[in-house]
């Protein structure tokens, strides 16, 4: 990295942030990172054997990626994670795009979450939402997104920790309530083996949510410089963390399944409706009772904001390691005077993400196609970096074999090939998965113009970026040797 941290003229940067994460704080960020509340309903409409997927991938993909993540992260703990591991195996321009990708995913991804908020909200509370109401709350959620993210991070982290400990409360209360529902009523699905089998069926398009749903690990690394022991507290967050996100996923699946049947579980509002069922089924229809399923939704409602606010806090921390290194313009690397955050990056993220929110909600009839169209996108251009960043294990044990390596993935040589080549095949099948599997009901055509239209335009823009800070940066330096020259004479 660049030894000059930020430019000349801002006097600023983010090594100048406190050390505010320790062991405690950064497993629930990487909780409230990973474990995604908006995802769960759409894994269980795969039905029972959804349960096998998450454990099947757990051991094959998941438990390698955190291992990858681990002696990563422990090894280069700088600010900008992903980033700082791609630049140094690949290159700045594959650490660029790398950034650029894991930055933009999020302005992506940020709409198709808030729409899970209006579909949730509307049916809790309101009864019904008309489409305008709808994207008008997505757009002020986004920019309260993006406020929240320039504040300081020692105020801003408190959204992820609070999060994460409202997505455990209500995804192992939504399993507790299943159970309940389940000695009571009996279970609303059939659990007998045969539907544990995988099976290739018409749910698969919903398959790639799973693997999907284990990314993030590296969003602490992200954060480096903010981390008080980085080389001894990544990889035991990862440990940590990891059972935890497992084991609520694995509940939380099987509390819908419990008491909705699959043909009846919708993706937007699946959590909420088996809460729904679970409390009036189990708990009773009293005043008492609704006002606890209120407060539960609020939680439920406030997990997606929490959520969102702490990818766009990883991604525009990689993002703006970019505009410091001067390999992407500078803007992306202004840090504000007063809270020490990228604000511009913040700000460019808002633009981005209200513009496709209006564009799919013109696009789109139904909620259901807004979320999936949005979320599939944001998905493609998420897993293009993880492409890069789990070589980048092999490649940078062979470029700096004598970097300390205070945690290594188990089994040597042979792991570091095992694990990379596990990930990377499950992060290829699934980028492979969501360009094939449209989900039913959803324009095949608007679906594709959008997901490939968006990940070329999206890597055409990268590459932009890119070469337009390097002819900058480049004029610059010329400019500067003219100086000193002049000078000189």
């Amino acid at each position: 990295m660049s030894t000059e941290v930020a430019p000349a003229t801002q006097g600023h940067s983010l090594a100048d942030q406190p050390k505010v994460f320790g062991l405690f704080s950064m497993v629930l960020f990487s909780v409230s990172a990973v474990l995604v509340a908006d995802t769960v309903a759409t894994s269980a409409a795969i039905g029972v054997q959804g349960i096998t997927f998450w454990i099947a991938l757990a051991v094959l993909f998941f438990l390698p990626y955190g291992f990858v993540t681990a002696e990563l992260g422990s090894a280069w703990p700088d600010e900008g994670g992903i980033y700082v591991w791609v630049r140094e195996a690949f290159g700045p321009f594959w650490g660029t795009m790398t950034a650029w990708f894991y930055w933009v995913n999020v302005a992506y991804w940020a709409p198709s979450v808030f729409v899970l908020f209006a579909g949730t909200l509307a049916t809790v509370f309101w009864g019904s939402m008309s489409r305008f109401s709808a994207a008008i709350v997505v757009l002020v959620l986004i920019w309260v997104m993006v406020g929240i993210g320039v504040l300081p991070l020692w105020l801003g982290k408190w959204i992820p920790n609070l999060s994460a400990a409202l997505k455990l409360i209500v995804l192992v209360g939504l399993g507790a309530i299943g159970v309940a529902f389940a000695f009571k009523h009996g279970l609303a699905n059939s659990f007998a083996l045969s539907q544990w089998k995988p099976t290739w069926g018409a749910n698969y398009s919903f398959l790639p949510i799973i693997i999907y749903s284990f990314m993030g690990f590296e969003l602490m690394s992200s954060a480096g410089g903010a981390i008080k022991n980085p080389k001894r507290d990544i990889p035991k967050m990862v440990i940590f963390a990891g059972g935890v996100i497992l084991f609520v996923y694995v509940f939380a699946t099987f509390g819908i399944l419990s008491s909705v049947k699959v043909a009846n579980i919708n993706i937007v509002t699946g959590i909420a409706d088996a809460l729904k069922i679970s409390f009036d089924k189990v708990l009773g229809t009293s005043g008492t009772v609704k006002v606890f399923y209120d407060v539960v939704i609020v939680g439920l409602l406030f997990t997606f904001i929490g959520n969102m606010v702490t990818w766009s806090i990883g991604s525009n921390q990689s993002m703006a390691a970019t505009g410091l290194d001067k390999t992407a313009p500078g803007v992306f690397g202004h840090v504000n005077a007063r809270f020490h955050t990228p604000d511009y990056a913040f700000l460019l993220m808002g633009v981005i993400a209200s513009v496709l929110t209006i564009v799919n909600y013109a696009l789109f009839s139904s909620n259901q196609s807004v979320f999936w169209t949005i979320f599939a996108l944001s998905s493609i251009v998420l897993l293009f970096p993880y492409l890069l960043m789990f070589p980048a294990l092999l490649v940078l044990r062979r470029k700096e074999p004598d970097k300390p390596r205070p945690y290594r993935v188990p089994w040597g040589t042979f792991g570091a090939w095992l694990w990379t080549i596990l990930c990377e095949t499950g992060i290829v099948f699934t980028i492979v998965l969501f360009f094939y599997a449209v989900p039913e009901g959803t324009p095949k055509v608007t679906y594709w113009a959008i997901t490939g239209g968006g990940t070329i335009v999206s890597f055409i823009v990268g590459w932009w970026l890119y070469r337009h800070a390097r002819r900058t940066s480049s004029g610059a330096g010329a400019d500067a040797h003219v100086i000193d020259s002049e000078t000189a004479r």
